[in-house]
């Protein structure tokens, strides 16, 4: 059962940097769902649901990116479920 679901703004160098492909790696091996887009901003926005131990792991992951990543903050708002089924790049 999905417990929880936080939507998270990616900020910094962290487009062309392989951010998504591993975002969706680290939701794999964690067993979250949902689904990671780049905004024309330049950020990265995260949609993530799952349960607290594997989301907090994943916001920590989220906070430092892949490794040519530089990431300087992420915003995090939770918010309700939606009980999508996998992980998606949009």
């Amino acid at each position: 059962m999905i417990d929880l679901a936080v939507h998270i703004i990616v900020y910094g160098h962290v487009q062309g940097v392989f951010f998504r492909a591993s975002a969706q790696t680290q939701a794999s091996e964690l067993g979250i769902t949902g689904w990671v887009r780049n905004l024309q901003d330049g950020t990265v926005e995260v949609y993530a649901e799952g349960n607290q131990n594997a989301l907090d792991r994943f916001i920590e992951w989220c906070r430092k990116g892949p490794p040519s990543a530089k990431v300087s903050r992420c915003d995090l708002d939770w918010i309700a479920p939606k009980a999508i089924s996998n992980f998606k790049i949009l």
